[in-house]
């Protein structure tokens, strides 16, 4: 395993009306994160939070290129983001121990917090598919390309790592400043992970290792 301080770009926030960031994601131009009552869109150029939807989530957030998915509780809300309705729900494996979600290859997968697991899903049904142990808690999930990545935060200390997705060894670990903790996790599909920043009410955006950083703004 290689390890590494993690390369902070940016940071975005606090928010108003925000105590604390949960799930995380990225459709291609705003950055979604739950805020306990609502889903929030924030341009990342501009840093300004552009529009909300009226929806729990206390937990991961995901985006299938058409639909937000969002965890609340023991269920998770499949919804429509020109809407904000929800269209479809199924349950969390975990129950209220889930804490990160992300889409790849027509699956959703599902961070377990204290039972440090990943859990492969049937989208439409909410069935395990397979499942990848972890040594740590599990507090944000993404695919960066065919890189499995999660966020884990025990005390004051937090990293992001890469793990493989059939084994769940740890390959790979970019190491936060102490304090600072990472509740979702998402890759942009480029350069840069956005991390949720629990109850510091903040984003941060990490460059992604093998990444060069780009030439403007973040």
């Amino acid at each position: 395993m290689t390890r590494a301080p993690a390369d902070i770009l940016q940071e975005y926030g606090p928010f108003a009306g925000v105590d604390a960031v949960h799930g995380v994601t990225f459709d291609g131009r705003h950055v979604w994160f739950a805020s306990g009552d609502r889903l929030n869109a924030l341009d990342p150029l501009s840093g300004q939070v552009v529009r909300a939807l009226r929806i729990a989530g206390d937990a991961g957030t995901a985006f299938d290129g058409r639909h937000l998915f969002q965890l609340a509780r023991d269920q998770i809300h499949r919804i429509d983001p020109a809407t904000g309705k929800i269209v479809a729900t199924i349950p969390a494996p975990s129950g209220d121990d889930c804490s990160g979600l992300a889409w790849a290859e027509g699956t959703l997968w599902v961070g377990g917090y204290r039972s440090r697991k990943i859990h492969q899903l049937d989208p439409k049904t909410g069935a395990i598919l397979r499942t990848v142990e972890s040594s740590r808690f599990v507090t944000g999930v993404t695919w960066a390309g065919d890189e499995l990545w999660h966020g884990t935060w025990e005390g004051d200390e937090s990293e992001l790592r890469r793990v493989d997705p059939g084994s769940g060894e740890v390959l790979e670990s970019l190491v936060l400043p102490q304090g600072l903790g990472v509740s979702g996790l998402e890759s942009d599909g480029g350069e840069r992970f956005f991390c949720g920043g629990g109850p510091s009410g903040r984003l941060r955006a990490i460059r992604r290792p093998g990444k060069a950083r780009a030439g403007g703004s973040t």
